[in-house]
C-alpha cells in the first residue's frame, strides 16, 4: 500500500506536532514527524544515499548490542527506526498500512498469534 505524496513532498501522514514526553506517537505520525524534519534532505540524497545511512544505523545497533552498550542502545534503535521511515517516505510507502497488510491477521505464514511455525535451526 503506498500513499498520495503531498505537493512539499513527503506521505500523506498528517502534521507533525511536538512531541510531549510520555505522548503515544505512533507509526504514521513518526513517519510523519521524520518527514517533516528529513525528507528535503533525505530526497535530495536518494534512496541509495539513505540507504547507506540506514544500514550505517543497523550495523550501530547491532553493536551496541552485541558489546551491551546500554547507554547506547535505545539511541540506536530510535535512529535505525527513524532511517526505516525515512526509506519508507522516500518510496512512498505508508508504513502503517503495509504492516496492517502483512500482519494484520497473525504470522503471515501461519496466521497464529503467536506463530506457531516450527523453527528449523532458528529460522521460522
Amino acid at each position: 500500500m503506498t500513499v498520495e505524496r503531498k505537493e512539499e513532498g513527503g506521505t500523506d501522514c498528517g502534521p507533525a506536532k511536538r512531541v510531549r514526553e510520555g505522548e503515544d506517537l505512533g507509526i504514521r505520525a513518526f513517519q510523519g514527524w521524520i518527514e517533516e524534519i528529513y525528507f528535503a534532505r533525505d530526497e535530495s540524497r536518494g534512496l541509495a544515499g539513505s540507504m547507506l545511512w540506514f544500514l550505517e544505523e543497523v550495523g550501530e545497533l547491532v553493536r551496541a548490542l552485541r558489546r551491551g552498550e546500554e547507554s547506547e542502545i535505545e539511541g540506536e534503535f530510535a535512529d535505525v527506526f527513524a532511517w526505516l521511515a525515512t526509506l519508507a517516505s522516500i518510496r512512498g510507502v505508508d508504513l502503517v498500512g503495509v504492516v496492517r497488510e502483512k500482519y494484520g491477521e497473525g504470522c503471515p505464514r501461519c496466521g497464529g498469534r503467536p506463530c506457531a511455525c516450527v523453527e528449523v535451526e532458528g529460522v521460522r
